[in-house]
């Protein structure tokens, strides 16, 4: 059976931030993934997850200006020095202190006009300087396929996309952030590129969300029962994110979750 891992940027945002870890705690979850952690101590954090028996698998390195739009800065000529102090500085650090295995570098919107070739061979040299960073705190960093209808002019947006660029790296801490709601919104064909790409070992992290509205997994065009028992066929050992917003409250919409047993009425 997959583990899943509540994404508390979307999911209980009926609670204030810090009190969303022990929401998802009492609703069975057992590791939680977020966007940022910067904006709260990581001792805070750290106590979070340890009072509430969570792990912490997943957040984002700092991604520029996040209010001004900025997603990820990564494959920005004239980020660079920018990029590598907020991973150093910031990114792990955190992960450290959170125990957290992997942190997801976002690529970043392509300039107008910009070549493409450029903004590749920046974003390759940044991975590469950011795996070996990482490699010593055994932390994996991991990129991810975004569609360009949610994010306009996102850089990374398919799967054989990321995985050309994570060999051409060659890091072995170097893996594909495999988004499911992505991937169906640019590409489709899921079923088959979960076949094609787990196995490869590079696959380092998935989320689900129900596609179009991205709100629960069961709400939408896509079969999650049938996708999440191919991926557990596949021997996948890692967590899912569930990167959601729920309909209405986050508890109430848990029908989904395989492992979640209703509260008695």
């Amino acid at each position: 059976m997959p583990r899943f891992a509540a994404n508390l940027s979307m999911m209980y945002a009926e609670h204030a931030f810090l009190d969303r870890f022990a929401a998802a705690a009492a609703d069975g979850f057992a590791a939680v993934e977020y966007l940022f952690p910067y904006a709260f101590d990581a001792v805070e954090l750290a106590q979070r997850l340890a009072d509430h028996g969570l792990q912490q698998v997943l957040f984002n390195a700092p991604p520029g200006d996040w209010d001004a739009g900025e997603r990820g800065i990564a494959c920005l000529p004239g980020r660079e020095a920018e990029f590598r102090r907020g991973f150093v500085e910031q990114a792990l650090p955190y992960a450290l202190a959170l125990r957290c295995p992997r942190v997801h570098v976002m690529a970043g919107r392509a300039p107008a006009g910009a070549s493409g070739e450029v903004l590749r061979a920046v974003y390759v040299a940044n991975l590469e300087w950011a795996a070996q960073q990482a490699a010593p705190h055994g932390v994996d960093v991991l990129i991810e396929p975004i569609n360009t209808r949610d994010i306009p002019g996102f850089f990374l947006n398919r799967q054989d996309q990321a995985h050309e660029i994570v060999q051409e790296v060659g890091a072995p801490n170097l893996k594909v952030q495999m988004d499911l709601y992505h991937c169906q919104i640019v590409e489709g064909d899921l079923a088959m590129k979960i076949r094609q790409y787990l196995p490869t070992g590079r696959v380092g992290h998935i989320q689900i969300a129900g596609v179009p509205e991205r709100h629960e997994p069961d709400v939408g065009e896509l079969h999650y029962p049938y996708l999440l028992a191919l991926i557990d066929e596949l021997g996948y050992a890692g967590h899912i994110g569930c990167e959601y917003r729920p309909r209405a409250g986050t508890s109430a919409g848990l029908g989904w979750l395989p492992t979640h047993k209703a509260s008695p009425t």
